[in-house]
C-alpha cells in the first residue's frame, strides 16, 4: 500500500482516538511488566463492557458497532498506520464517543490490555496466511488463543468471520484443541437467516462475488477462564 500523503499530520489530527502503543521492547515473547496497562475506565470515562476487534482495517465494522451499541466501549486494533488513520478519521467524522483505536500488532496486546477485561473479540476476515509455514501468524493459531484467553472476561466470546474455507477449518480445529466450545457455526452466513450481522468492507466484496461467508462463535468453559 502506498504511504498516504501527510500521514503523520492526519494521525495527529485524530490523536484523540488513538491509544499510545509505542514500546521499546520488540520481543513479544517476553512477559509484559504491567507498566503500559491501559486504565479503560479512565480513557473511556465509564466502566462499560469492552468489545475488541483485532484487524479493524478502515474501521467500517468497528464504527458501525459503536453506533449500534452506544453502551459498549469499542477497542479496534490495526497494525498498519496507513490504514488505521482512515478508521480514526471515520470515527471522528461520525462524532463517535465510545470507540478508540490501537496501532499495534496482536502479539503485543497483553502489554496494554488488562487481564480479564474483554467481553467480546471479533476477528473479521483476518489474513489466512495460506502457506503452512506461516500458520503461526494466523490470528486463530494457538499462540494467539493464549493471548485471548488472558484478555477475556468470564462468559466472553470470540466471533470469527472469513471467506476462506481452509482458514475456517484450521480455526475450528485450533479453537477445539485449545478447549473452546464452538457454536452458531454458519457455512453461508448471508443465506442463513442470521440477524444483526454487521457487514465489513471485505465481506461486501466477497459476498457480491458469490463467495459464501463462514462464521462461528467460540467460548471457553467457565473453569478454564477462571483458572
Amino acid at each position: 500500500m502506498r504511504r498516504k500523503k501527510n500521514l503523520e499530520a492526519r494521525l495527529e489530527q485524530c490523536s484523540a482516538y488513538l491509544i499510545n502503543c509505542e514500546t521499546a521492547n520488540r520481543n513479544y515473547e517476553e512477559p509484559p511488566d504491567g507498566s503500559q496497562i491501559i486504565d479503560f475506565e479512565k480513557i473511556y470515562g465509564n466502566s462499560n463492557r469492552i468489545m475488541l476487534e483485532i484487524g479493524c482495517g478502515k474501521g467500517g465494522f468497528a464504527c458501525e458497532y459503536a453506533k449500534r451499541f452506544p453502551d459498549v466501549n469499542v477497542l479496534a486494533v490495526e497494525k498498519t498506520p496507513n490504514v488505521i488513520v482512515t478508521a480514526c478519521e471515520a470515527a471522528a467524522a461520525e462524532g463517535l464517543t465510545n470507540i478508540l483505536f490501537m496501532n499495534c500488532e496482536a502479539e503485543y496486546l497483553e502489554r496494554f490490555i488488562p487481564k480479564g477485561s474483554i467481553s467480546e473479540i471479533n476477528l473479521n476476515f483476518s489474513c489466512p496466511y495460506p502457506k503452512a509455514k506461516y500458520a503461526k501468524h494466523r490470528l486463530t493459531h494457538e499462540r494467539f488463543l493464549k493471548i485471548y484467553e488472558n484478555l477475556m472476561a468470564p462468559d466472553a466470546a470470540i466471533f470469527q468471520k472469513t471467506d476462506n474455507p481452509r482458514f475456517f477449518e484450521f480455526s475450528v480445529e485450533s479453537f477445539s484443541k485449545f478447549g473452546f466450545e464452538i457454536s452458531n457455526v454458519s457455512l453461508d452466513l448471508h443465506n442463513s437467516g442470521f440477524k444483526g450481522n454487521i457487514v465489513t468492507e471485505y465481506e461486501r466484496i466477497f459476498s457480491e462475488n458469490g463467495q459464501p461467508i463462514y462464521r462461528l462463535e467460540a467460548r471457553l468453559p467457565a473453569a478454564q477462564v477462571s483458572k
